[in-house]
């Protein structure tokens, strides 16, 4: 429910494009987002930095993109959300080493250092790629398909990869809870 909570402007822009035209749906994303942090401060939730990042980009790159009647600004938005986090994946690995995936999934999931090291990269990739996908569709299609590219297009993207990632590292998940259930009930058997 939350995953679907922090997709609410985004999904608002996509109405507010339809029904008029993308520097009234920039405008009511730049609300959107500030509402939402809004209700997640008056609800108590965290507001984490990402929170912050997104807001902050989407009010400067948005609010360019009102002033100047340019849309521009906010095409180029997506690529530097998603090349943020390819960079920040990467110095953290490699400047800090801290691995910010193993990080947040850690708890859930005990991998090897080696598969943490691949998975954190194979998402780097991805946001690098993303990154350049928008710019491609961004300047090189009309606006129309470059607004269902990032509603639908990155979107579904990120849905697939995050599934096909976690799929191949399931192979690496220690199976002890399955291989105990497994004796036990061999034992209740005999």
């Amino acid at each position: 429910m939350v995953a679907f909570f922090e997709y609410i402007p985004l999904i608002v822009f996509f109405v507010f494009y339809k029904m008029f035209d993308v520097f009234i749906a920039t405008g009511a994303l730049i609300v959107t987002s500030a509402l939402h942090l809004v209700v997640m401060k008056a609800t108590g939730k965290p507001i984490l930095n990402r929170h912050w990042i997104f807001f902050g980009l989407i009010a400067v790159f948005g609010g360019l993109t009102i002033f100047f009647h340019d849309d521009t600004f906010i095409k180029w938005k997506v690529t530097i959300i998603n090349g943020f986090f390819g960079v920040a994946l990467l110095v953290s690995k490699y400047a800090f080493n801290k691995n910010l995936l193993e990080s947040f999934m850690g708890e859930q999931l005990k991998l090897p250092d080696a598969v943490w090291s691949k998975f954190n990269l194979a998402w780097v990739g991805f946001f690098f790629t993303c990154a350049l996908l928008n710019l491609y569709i961004a300047f090189n299609f009309d606006q129309e398909t470059w607004v269902n590219f990032k509603v639908f297009g990155l979107t579904g993207l990120t849905f697939a990869f995050a599934i096909v990632s976690i799929m191949s590292i399931y192979k690496h998940i220690p199976q002890e809870e399955t291989e105990t259930e497994n004796v036990n009930q061999d034992k209740i058997e005999k």
